[in-house]
């Protein structure tokens, strides 16, 4: 048995493709993964045929979503989400301001948002002013600013 497998994505799966694109992975993930999620057909003539299909769908939904977090981006450009935190001397936090709480934030003030769309490497441990990126499409990101001040309370 062959250790890759060319497979259509049906969706876009980050760090591999777009709907539509032919690419071979290692023939577990194509057959545990991508199949049983149906992100993926196994790359014959008939359904590249089909795929080619739903991607004209999906590249016009994509549009319209796309203009749609343009909007949106429009209105967090500039956004300073601020969190009162209980430090210590040397301005380490007791605790951490994380995707989830960030995420919460936005939600808090109108915006539709979840962990997944905030891109953070590690959470915020330190008092300080940091820019996150909030990914809101494929193609449209905006950096907001997060600034950690220490609770007085």
């Amino acid at each position: 048995m062959s250790k890759h497998t060319e497979v259509v994505l049906r969706a876009e799966v980050e760090n591999l493709g777009h709907a539509g694109d032919v690419v071979e992975v290692a023939a577990g993930y194509a057959r545990n993964y991508l199949l049983p999620q149906r992100l993926a057909y196994v790359a014959t003539a008939a359904n590249k045929r089909r795929i080619e299909q739903e991607r004209k769908k999906y590249e016009q939904k994509l549009r319209e979503e796309q203009v749609e977090a343009e909007e949106i981006a429009a209105t967090m450009a500039g956004l300073v989400l601020e969190f009162q935190m209980m430090a210590g001397d040397e301005d380490q936090l007791y605790g951490s301001v994380s995707t989830a709480d960030i995420a919460e934030r936005l939600v808090e003030r109108g915006f539709v948002a979840a962990r997944g769309h905030v891109r953070l490497d590690n959470p915020i441990k330190t008092l300080g002013d940091y820019e996150v990126s909030i990914r809101l499409h494929p193609e449209v990101s905006v950096p907001i600013r997060v600034l950690v001040t220490r609770d007085q309370g």
